[in-house]
């Protein structure tokens, strides 16, 4: 059913684009992360503040059953007479359609760097693989943060490393701007003031398989606020199919637990909390660049290893912080502060290229003079 819907969303893409293509109208395909701290949300800021662009967006619930009318219809409209396009993710109805000629598409991806596998890497061979693969091919340049990544991403995504360019991911400008990040945790605090004194650890696994038939944390939640200092206040970052099943009432856990799940920036969360605490995520490569303690909870890494989609690098020596395999690790890497400051210096210069806030800029001064040359 859903390539049905790739290939009917195509029709309507084909034949829109007999319409002439509107001149500095940007389509902004944000259906990982719609927030303005994203990648895609934050070159689209950009453009609309300092080019004056015309912003189109597509979210996830665009893609929704009820809205497919508007999605096939409207949507299909408005990309085909956009000038550039920016992704943060595949967009597999482009596996049916070639982009008109003009039109400039830019993979910002939603991860700063990888620690498992993805794209190509994993589906090679599948059906879904394919449809990646098919999609890609309409890809202008692929933007990543690290020459380190280079090569790795254009395997992963199945295109020439001519069209990868190492110009910083957008959002990880904010990783760089104090002034910013004191502001935003000063907003976080006046939602969230009794977490002001306190030391937040942010909680933010990877969201597994098997989990969709049954939702869980393998994480004892009462077990560590009750074996670790009352100043330590755990937050949670889980996926939307494990928070929308699970509650943490303030009874059975007092000031102690807090569900940011749905909370609409992670960057400020990552600047508010002291420590993340996290598995196989990206979010690593965010983290890093803050140069604050990491802990990693891996209970299930040799299943995760040999079943799962498996890693790029050894995975113990490779992560910036202490491996926890129990609840009763992590509470004593957090009760006698083991935490490996040593290893995120060398993890973030390996992660980075840039550390000056600007790829946003360099991304869009990037598209304008790829449209000079052609």
């Amino acid at each position: 059913m859903k390539e049905i819907g790739y290939i009917i969303f195509a029709c309507f893409y084909k034949f829109f684009s007999i319409l002439p293509m509107k001149k500095n109208h940007v389509f902004l395909i944000m259906t990982h992360d719609e927030s303005r701290e994203g990648n895609v949300g934050r070159v689209g800021y950009y453009m609309k503040k300092y080019e004056s662009s015309k912003i189109y967006t597509l979210k996830r619930k665009d893609t929704s059953v009820k809205r497919m009318p508007y999605f096939f219809l409207v949507k299909s409209y408005e990309l085909a007479r956009c000038e550039y396009v920016f992704l943060d993710n595949a967009f597999l109805p482009m596996a049916y359609f070639k982009v008109r000629k003009g039109t400039k598409v830019v993979q910002l991806w939603h991860g700063t760097g990888t620690i498992k596998k993805f794209g190509q890497h994993v589906n090679k061979g599948t059906r879904l693989g394919e449809l990646e693969n098919r999609s890609h091919k309409n890809i202008t340049k692929l933007v990543v943060n690290s020459e380190a990544t280079k090569k790795l991403y254009s395997q992963c995504f199945g295109i020439p490393e001519s069209k990868v360019e190492v110009l910083g991911l957008p959002r990880t400008d904010y990783l760089f701007k104090k002034e910013y990040q004191n502001r935003q945790i000063h907003l976080f605090y006046g939602k969230y003031p009794m977490l002001q004194d306190k030391k937040l650890l942010l909680y933010a696994p990877t969201f597994r398989d098997d989990q969709v038939d049954l939702p869980q944390i393998k994480l004892n939640i009462k077990k560590l606020i009750a074996e670790t200092d009352d100043s330590v206040c755990l937050g949670l970052r889980l996926h939307p199919f494990i928070a929308d099943k699970m509650t943490f009432s303030k009874k059975e856990y007092g000031d102690r637990v807090y569900d940011f799940s749905k909370y609409p920036h992670l960057n400020t969360l990552l600047f508010a909390s002291d420590i993340l605490m996290t598995d196989y995520s990206s979010i690593v490569f965010e983290y890093c660049a803050l140069k604050k303690p990491m802990i990693f909870f891996a209970y299930d890494l040799e299943k995760f290893s040999q079943n799962g989609r498996g890693f790029y690098e050894d995975y113990e020596t490779y992560v910036p912080g202490p491996v926890a395999r129990t609840t009763e690790e992590v509470i004593d890497i957090l009760n006698e502060n083991q935490f490996k400051f040593e290893k995120i210096e060398p993890f973030f210069h390996t992660a980075y290229k840039y550390e000056d806030g600007k790829s946003t800029k360099r991304v869009v001064k990037m598209i304008k003079e790829v449209d000079a040359r052609l």
